[in-house]
């Protein structure tokens, strides 16, 4: 049974990456990163077999504590993005729940991270080959550290089967997991300046967490490279009791999960109320935007968009401050105009198979484009304009408003025209309604940035004219060429906004049914 569900985790791996090669090719290419990235770990943990026993024992602790923690952590926000033998998925057949242990454990390990971690847990016996039992210390300690990272990491899944099931709770998280990955940059420089800082309290830290579950594991060789063979023995009686709590905890925890439904969001149905529908005009776009301010309001898929309107603003604040000059920060209007006008690149994924309701009501393809151009400027328009205003504001730079709002004027409706074209020929990959909003299935991430690229490559050439003529603004301080721009991106963005909703709708006209087709295949495909 154990093989069983082995085998089935690959069969459905492999069903998935067949429905598509760029989803294969995409697969392929991030093997080939991890392995790399797997590469150079293995050799710095080789080149710490000949470093000193603290230095070593410091950072392989250290690292090891938060590899667990991260397996532990990921999934209270990453649920859903990767869960082929899906405890919910398994509770119709009648399986005795230590083998469903057993092999949701070894399917764990065998995948993709799992088989990653054990390969650099077990080259930790290269770093402490020292002697005999050092070797065999490692060893132990990396089998055991494993297991508390995959079983860890399913007792948290289990654990917070309930909190999964509401849909509020999977679309926060979801979004929230975003903004670190956002502000990564400043992250990362200020945890390398507080290493700087600090390094001189680092093994003392490590020291602390080899006595917790974290770090138990990993220093077991390192007191027995030094002969403390007493510490070593509770370390790895911590690690046995974290590992068979640990097992416990998950097998109570999945056999309630096995018996007890989702919780499940009821739905109201409001009466007499009709929302955004009986704001906008009674017209087949009006009605679209409405439907599309409701989505960019209520749908976690659509505000993830929005989240980093705010975070635009802090990065180039950062780096502005970095590099002593207000140029970038002054810039955030443009980008974030650039950025928002964008968002709505494949929106037509994002309707999935309702909009079959377009093409059964016979809705006009320019209707369509009209609308949800219409829905998303309600909502980028006063954002650009606050931001470019504020920028100058905070800089002083008042000068360059008229520049900065051409930029911005040419970035945002250039880029609706775009969209309005791009969103009727691109069908990408997206999360169901309900789900993680950062959900995808193998090698759907590589698709969606390719996509992504040719149509922000598409943009930025059609804003080339407004940015010539503001650079030149810029060069010879003139106001003049700083109106000028203003113009230029007011009256090019108009035009390949028109030319965008023109060429967007004859295609959808067109392309209509052979869309719907596709988007039931991305929903088969999910």
């Amino acid at each position: 049974m154990v093989a069983t569900l082995v085998k089935l985790r690959f069969l459905v791996l492999r069903n998935s990456l067949k429905r598509s090669v760029w989803q294969l090719v995409a697969v392929i290419i991030g093997g080939l990163y991890g392995l790399g990235v797997l590469g150079f770990a293995v050799i710095g943990l080789v080149a710490l077999r000949f470093a000193p026993v603290e230095l070593a024992s410091t950072i392989l602790v250290l690292a090891g504590s938060a590899l667990i923690l991260g397996w532990i952590v990921l999934p209270l926000v990453t649920f859903g993005i990767e869960q082929t033998l899906d405890p919910a998925r398994l509770v119709v057949f009648p399986l005795p729940m230590g083998k469903l242990l057993v092999g949701l454990t070894v399917a764990g390990v065998l995948g993709v991270p799992g088989i990653v971690t054990s390969i650099a847990a077990l080259a930790t016996v290269a770093t402490w080959s020292l002697d005999v039992l050092t070797a065999i210390g490692a060893f132990v300690g990396a089998v055991l550290g494993v297991l508390i990272c995959v079983i860890g990491s399913r007792t948290m899944a289990a654990l917070s089967t309930s909190l999964q099931s509401r849909r509020r709770f999977r679309e926060l998280s979801g979004i929230l997991i975003f903004i670190p990955l956002i502000l990564l940059g400043p992250l990362i420089a200020g945890l390398a300046q507080g290493i700087r800082n600090s390094s001189d309290a680092l093994p003392g830290l490590a020291r602390s967490l080899s006595w917790s579950p974290l770090g138990a594991p990993w220093s077991i060789p390192a007191d027995l490279a030094i002969g403390d063979y007493g510490p070593a023995a509770l370390k790895l009686l911590i690690a046995l009791a974290t590992l068979a709590v640990l097992v416990l905890v998950w097998r109570r925890s999945l056999a309630l999960a096995l018996v007890t439904p989702k919780a499940s969001g009821g739905h109201r149905v409001a009466r007499g109320k009709t929302g955004l529908f009986g704001v906008l005009p009674a017209t087949p776009a009006g009605a679209i935007a409405a439907r599309c301010l409701t989505y960019w309001r209520r749908d976690p898929r659509y505000a993830r968009q929005l989240i980093i309107v705010p975070l635009v603003p802090v990065l180039l604040w950062f780096y502005s401050n970095n590099l002593h000059s207000f140029a970038l920060f002054n810039a955030t209007g443009p980008i974030v105009a650039f950025l928002l006008a964008l968002a709505i690149y494949t929106d037509i994924s994002y309707d999935g198979t309702a909009f079959a309701t377009h093409i059964a009501d016979g809705v006009r393809g320019r209707d369509d484009r009209i609308g949800r151009v219409a829905a998303l400027a309600v909502i980028a328009v006063p954002l650009v304009l606050l931001l470019t205003i504020a920028s100058v504001w905070l800089s002083g730079s008042w000068n360059l408003l008229p520049m900065l709002l051409g930029l911005s004027a040419a970035a945002l409706l250039a880029g609706f025209g775009v969209s309005s074209v791009s969103s009727a020929r691109v069908v990408v990959p997206v999360p169901a309604a309900g789900d993680n909003p950062f959900r995808s299935a193998p090698g759907a991430g590589f698709t969606t940035m390719l996509s992504g690229f040719a149509i922000w490559g598409v943009s930025l050439l059609l804003v080339i004219p407004a940015v010539v003529v503001g650079v030149l603004s810029l060069v010879f301080d003139s106001a003049l060429l700083g109106w000028l721009t203003l113009v230029v991106g007011l009256g090019l963005g108009a035009v390949f906004l028109v030319l965008g909703v023109r060429m967007g709708g004859a295609e959808l006209d067109r392309r209509a049914p052979d869309l719907l087709v596709r988007l039931k295949s991305q929903r088969g495909a999910a």
